[in-house]
């Protein structure tokens, strides 16, 4: 049992190294086009690894969702970025970053649930 446990927290843990390296490379890569296409090859690389059963349609919805989630937020407010590549209003990175959030936290669920 105590196996099991610590095999999905080591599953949980690898699921989420492709973020944790496009959240440190926030500060180092100041070009937000740079950064998007760093991310894409990280997200890419990230598939050919481990690819599961909607991971894609996944992606999809996240990059669809949070580009309209940090819109709404940033006109009603809440929200505001100094690096406004996107629209003029975020960065281009953002949803993309988001994105490839959606497949982590799908595939987290997945490891709970197995």
């Amino acid at each position: 049992m105590k196996v099991l446990f610590w095999q999905k927290v080591w599953e949980i843990v690898l699921a989420t190294v492709p973020i944790l390296l496009m959240l440190a490379l926030i500060p180092v890569i100041g070009d937000d086009y740079l950064l998007t296409a760093v991310y894409i090859g990280i997200i890419v690389a990230a598939l050919l690894v481990k690819t599961a059963p909607y991971d894609l349609l996944a992606l999809f919805l996240g990059l669809l969702i949070m580009t309209a989630g940090e819109t709404l937020f940033i006109a009603t407010g809440v929200e505001t970025f100094n690096r406004t590549s996107l629209f003029g209003i975020m960065p281009l990175w953002l949803p993309v970053l988001w994105a490839y959030g959606f497949v982590a936290i799908k595939r987290t669920i997945e490891v709970i649930k197995a």
